[in-house]
């Protein structure tokens, strides 16, 4: 109840102070809007776009990493190199997302400029790795636990009607701890979303529309962090609807989450 009645509340705060952004310039102006320039032009629809394309990179690279290794820990690593490899992933988890930014910037950005020629390696591909590092504790921990909670039949009845050790790991036991592993992915997209600082430091932030993966960009969160602090009036209230937006995507997320479990429960 008590965290029913917080997401109430923060969603109405961030909607009440974002709606006067949408009467004032229009829903489809700034949602769809190419040009974010306070006070005349509050389009987000760049930022939209980078969020997407940023997160959904991350995905790509990160979940099936995360996954494997889920799978090593849970059903193939030996017991002593389990021990040492999970308190590592779990203190991953732990880093401020300051230190991830530190890393992208002194590592990830001078190995794009070097990789592809380029004179600023502050890009959407600088903002994909990092965010891949970053959400990989989230996944592995979750959907590790997934497997380790399924009751041991699932196992032995795949051994006993022949199957080998690995088939039995990714055609039953995966598929039966779906429900966990797509919280996982699901909660570590909702990080790779919110996050802010490590992509205000790897990612460029000009908030114009990404031409490709080698360009500079603004996400929707790293717009809020950079300009709260000294915006007023309708551009304080088009960051809130900006809050909004990511709120949508959040909300979307969870349904689709939700969806997908009961769908494939039948």
């Amino acid at each position: 109840m008590v965290g029913v009645i917080s997401v109430a509340t923060i969603g109405w705060f961030v909607f009440q102070e974002g709606l006067p952004a949408f009467k004032e310039a229009g829903i489809v102006n700034l949602v769809l809007g190419r040009e974010w320039l306070p006070p005349a032009l509050y389009g987000i629809f760049p930022m939209i776009v980078s969020t997407l394309i940023s997160t959904a990179g991350a995905v790509v690279i990160g979940v099936p990493i995360a996954i494997l290794t889920a799978v090593f820990l849970a059903e193939l690593a030996p017991k002593w190199l389990a021990d040492i490899v999970r308190p590592a992933v779990e203190l991953l988890a732990g880093i401020p997302s300051v230190v991830y930014g530190f890393f992208g910037l002194v590592i990830i950005v001078p190995a794009i400029e070097t990789l592809f020629n380029i004179p600023a390696g502050n890009t959407i591909l600088a903002g994909i790795i990092v965010l891949a590092i970053m959400i990989l504790p989230t996944v592995i921990t979750i959907s590790e636990t997934s497997l380790r909670a399924l009751p041991p039949v699932y196992k032995e009845g795949a051994l006993a009607l022949g199957a080998s050790h690995i088939y039995s790991i990714f055609k039953v036991l995966v598929p039966a701890a779906r429900s966990g592993i797509f919280t996982g992915v699901a909660l570590g997209i909702a990080r790779a979303i919110g996050e802010t600082m490590a992509i205000i430091m790897v990612m460029g932030n000009a908030p114009a529309m990404p031409g490709s993966i080698l360009e500079p960009a603004r996400t929707l969160t790293a717009n809020i962090a950079m300009e709260m602090s000294y915006a007023t009036g309708i551009h304080s209230s088009a960051l809130y609807s900006t809050g909004i937006v990511l709120l949508v995507f959040i909300v979307l997320l969870n349904a689709s989450l939700l969806y997908l479990n009961r769908t494939r429960s039948y």
